[in-house]
């Protein structure tokens, strides 16, 4: 499949890629949302399960993730996630 995109189309990919991480981050600054209106078990297992997926897209240390899907604290993934955005 030939690559026919205009200039416009490829500077928008282009800024797409380059921005995923910080797409990846309000992702996660969503999910921290969605946790606390969460009504059910099963809704807020299935958000985490979510955010385990985004902490690996981000390639966060296994031992922060791991910890941070343990104590399965809202509060705690905001701040780390508030600290990732500072970098």
């Amino acid at each position: 499949m030939p690559n026919n995109f205009s200039g416009y189309q490829k500077k928008v990919i282009k800024s797409y890629y380059e921005n995923l991480d910080k797409i990846a981050l309000t992702k996660l600054q969503d999910l921290v949302t969605e946790i606390y209106l969460a009504s059910t078990p099963d809704k807020k297992t299935r958000l985490w399960k979510q955010v385990a997926s985004y902490l690996k897209k981000l390639k966060i240390k296994d031992a922060i993730a791991q910890h941070i899907l343990k104590q399965q604290d809202p509060k705690l993934l905001a701040r780390h996630i508030s600290d990732w955005f500072k970098k």
